[in-house]
């Protein structure tokens, strides 16, 4: 697993996919130059790597499956193959749902957004929102802003369309807003700016209302339009976040939304809330994708929702995913060795770590395997040079005990490897 990790931003190669043979070797195959730019999730193939036993797994932003409401969902399995069977099984409007996008819209109205249900697309999980909106936004060679970090999965949906990614500069509070106003000189002609307002993956930082407001200010003088991305919103265990981004910017703003960490990712459902203006072409972007997103989801999903489940269901998630912060949070303090950092998530899935200078969490990933627990190094989710002495902690899928013992075995290991660097001989 010690292997370097391409940037999004690595020039593509002509006539190669990335972890197969050349064109030209084959002679029968002529791939796409976007093909050149799509790399592997480091994620996935380190998820692999914890199906070892005895790995602990603080890898993959994975909702637990202890959370999952699965006598209500089965309840209205049921129900929707009772009722209506042929309607749920049959192709459907690539729209969505339409009750489903209505408790959308609601939804989004009850946060201070003013959005109509035909500014909805339900998609098939939040990713392909992404994908869509690179699909009808970038051009090859355009600029696309992103935090600094931000979330791979975004820089791998975005990456075969070709953008050049501007990374802003970032603080705890999220993006500088003079980063974003300088796009204006800088990056002429940015198509968008990715934001993650709501304990940010990788980060967990949570980014507060005045910088929202200072943000959005800074993109309306720059010209720039947003893509504000929200999966994490609901997972708050102090207190709810403030009003959406797009509350602020209804026409310059797209929003999305998931059910994956509230309901289960099993369905893969997810949303966009768009402008008017930008609704049609990502509709058209959906109907080439796959026609709709499954209709018999959606209608499970519409059933469980609208009898009023996330109401006492998403509290006791939020119960659960708070002990398990805290024990992580107890364990870091107790186990890693001193230079450090890290701050207490108020919400999320996420710690992100900064290990002693002169450190490389990449080079830290085998040996910690091996000691039995796995993390994401956090050089993948920079778009431009990274910092390789950042890491990233998922706690929602293990036991305080699991996690205890877990970072322990980490801090072990980053002892360790401190100390042989330590004692190495000066060439």
């Amino acid at each position: 697993m010690n292997r370097p990790v391409a940037s999004p931003n690595t020039p593509p190669q002509s006539g190669v996919v990335s972890g197969g043979p050349s064109a030209a070797a084959t002679g029968v195959w002529h791939p796409a130059r976007r093909g050149a730019r799509m790399n592997p999730s480091i994620i996935r193939e380190i998820l692999k790597i914890t199906e070892r036993p005895g790995v602990r797994s603080m890898a993959g932003g994975l909702p637990s499956p202890d959370s999952f409401p699965v006598e209500p969902i089965r309840q209205a399995c049921e129900k929707v193959l009772r009722e209506v069977p042929r309607e749920a099984l049959q192709y459907a409007a690539s729209e969505g749902f339409g009750p489903l996008r209505e408790w959308v819209a609601q939804r989004m109205r009850a946060q201070g957004l003013d959005a109509a249900t035909e500014q909805v697309l339900i998609t098939t999980g939040s990713q392909q929102g992404l994908d869509l909106v690179g699909k009808v936004l970038i051009d090859a060679g355009a600029p696309v802003a992103v935090e600094t970090p931000t979330y791979l999965g975004a820089l791998q949906a975005f990456a075969p369309y070709e953008p050049r990614f501007v990374s802003l500069a970032s603080d705890g509070d999220g993006p500088l807003p003079d980063a974003l106003a300088a796009l204006a000189h800088d990056a002429p002609g940015t198509r968008f700016a990715y934001l993650l307002p709501n304990f940010q993956n990788p980060t967990g930082h949570l980014m507060s209302a005045a910088r929202r407001d200072a943000l959005v200010r800074a993109a309306q003088r720059a010209g720039v339009p947003l893509v504000e991305d929200n999966p994490y919103g609901d997972l708050w265990y102090d207190e709810p976040p403030p009003a959406p981004i797009a509350t602020r910017w209804p026409d310059g703003v797209v929003y999305l939304g998931s059910f994956s960490k509230i309901l289960a990712p099993g369905f893969r459902l997810g949303y966009i809330v768009a402008p008017r203006e930008l609704f049609p072409k990502l509709l058209q972007a959906k109907q080439a994708a796959d026609l709709h997103t499954p209709g018999f989801n959606q209608r499970v999903c519409h059933e469980v929702v609208s009898q009023g489940l996330l109401e006492h269901h998403v509290p006791s998630i939020r119960a659960r995913y708070k002990a398990q912060r805290d024990a992580m949070a107890d364990a870091l303090r107790a186990h890693l060795p001193e230079g450090c950092e890290w701050q207490l998530p108020r919400g999320g899935m996420f710690f992100w770590v900064r290990l002693p200078e002169g450190s490389d969490a990449m080079a830290l990933l085998d040996p910690a395997v091996r000691a039995g627990v796995a993390f994401v190094p956090g050089a993948p989710f920079y778009a431009g040079t990274a910092d390789p002495c950042t890491l990233r902690l998922s706690f929602v899928t293990l036991s305080p005990q699991d996690i205890a013992e877990g970072v322990a075995a980490l801090g072990a290991t980053l002892r360790h490897q401190l100390f042989e660097e330590a004692v190495q001989p000066t060439p």
